[in-house]
């Protein structure tokens, strides 16, 4: 008999136990569980699937590389340097430009500096005069005359605005060994010759106009190119890899990176100093100390890629499965304790059956000591096996 009970216990791990459902005829609830369902239907299919993706793999560990090319030239005349030619070697610093790039639109010279004592502003040093009636200014030694002072109140390099900058960016996603570039793949040799960006006409030339990507920005070249500043040329890759490789395409946009605080600011604008060193017949050190004012273009980019892949696709669905739920869940709520027969319906979902379990041990040994006594005739209910 112990070894009958005994393999009883066994076989009732094995028994499969099923919910018990009450049909609730409300239709007030009946509704709100409907509701309840489309809206987490909805939130799956057009949120997470078709928004989001969720059925890909992402990655945005994307490699880059970025090369730019300016071209342009343009003759100046002022009293400072004269008539004067400008072509990429004089206003393009660095002269390769990789994600940064800097444009000369103005510029002060000091010519003819070289070491010795003269006149500054700073109060230490001998007190120099021209004469007896003027003020006085203190001896430094330094690269003599000292440099101009005063910011210029227009640009020197006004037709700047008109240069082009060719901007070559070559991108991988290294997980889907996926690679391309934001130059048009034409057999055209003369394409990017006559091509200039446009979103709307041309949105696949990689040449852009100076003062367009200024103005894109809301501000004017003109008035930037006084004092220069600082633009952010954004380039965004978004591929959805489970499309042909032609729909992998940059997006563009910029912005102005250097604006002023407030109107008393003086942050905004950019500019660097640099020397062009010589020697007189004498072998004699001499320089020209340039001030330069320009546009700095900072080149970002940044980009995801997605394709298919079936762990996350059955990663969300078990999770919209599992929000379908909260909508039994939220009308058992209400049933429950927000209607008027509330009692009713928790009556009928709920069973409280009373049960007097024996240990196993102890029906062992009442068989043992009695073998004349049957364990079914204890007064208990044991439903170990049906």
């Amino acid at each position: 008999m112990a070894a009958a009970a005994l393999k009883s216990v066994c076989l009732s791990a094995f028994d499969y136990k099923t919910e018990k459902y009450v049909i609730a005829q409300n239709k007030r609830v009946g509704i709100l569980y409907r509701v309840v369902q489309l809206a987490v239907l909805g939130y799956i299919v057009g949120w997470v699937f078709l928004t989001k993706k969720g059925y890909q793999e992402t990655e945005e560990s994307i490699q880059s590389t970025v090369i730019t090319k300016l071209k342009g030239v343009t003759l100046t005349n002022s009293s400072d340097t004269g008539v004067r030619l400008w072509d990429v070697a004089d206003y393009v610093v660095p002269p390769q430009g990789e994600n940064i790039f800097f444009v000369v639109t103005n510029m002060i010279e000091t010519r003819n500096q070289s070491p010795g004592y003269c006149a500054e502003v700073i109060k230490t040093g001998v007190c120099l005069k021209k004469d007896t009636n003027s003020t006085g200014t203190c001896e430094i030694f330094a690269w003599c005359p000292i440099e101009r002072s005063g910011k210029p109140q227009k640009p020197l390099l006004a037709k700047a605005e008109n240069f082009t900058v060719y901007i070559k960016n070559s991108i991988r996603f290294p997980n889907f060994k996926f690679a391309k570039s934001n130059v048009l793949d034409t057999s055209n040799n003369s394409y990017l010759k006559s091509c200039q960006y446009d979103k709307i006409h041309s949105p696949y030339c990689p040449i852009f106009r100076l003062g367009d990507a200024v103005l894109w920005t809301g501000h004017d070249f003109q008035d930037m190119a006084k004092e220069g500043g600082v633009i952010g040329i954004f380039i965004e890759w978004n591929c959805d890899l489970d499309k042909s490789a032609s729909k992998c395409n940059p997006q563009y946009s910029f912005n102005r990176l250097d604006l002023k605080s407030s109107p008393v600011s003086v942050t905004s604008g950019y500019n660097f100093r640099y020397a062009k060193y010589y020697k007189n017949s004498k072998g004699e050190d001499y320089r020209t100390l340039i001030k330069v004012y320009g546009i700095r273009f900072d080149i970002m980019v940044n980009g995801k890629a997605g394709k298919f892949n079936i762990i996350p696709t059955v990663i969300n669905i078990g999770s919209g499965l599992a929000l379908m739920g909260a909508g039994a869940f939220f009308c058992d709520l209400v049933l429950l304790y927000m209607m008027k027969k509330s009692t009713v319906y928790r009556e009928r979902k709920y069973e409280s059956v009373a049960l007097m379990l024996v240990p196993l041990f102890f029906l062992i040994y009442i068989n043992d000591q009695d073998k004349n006594t049957s364990w079914l005739s204890l007064p208990m209910t044991l439903n170990y096996c049906r």
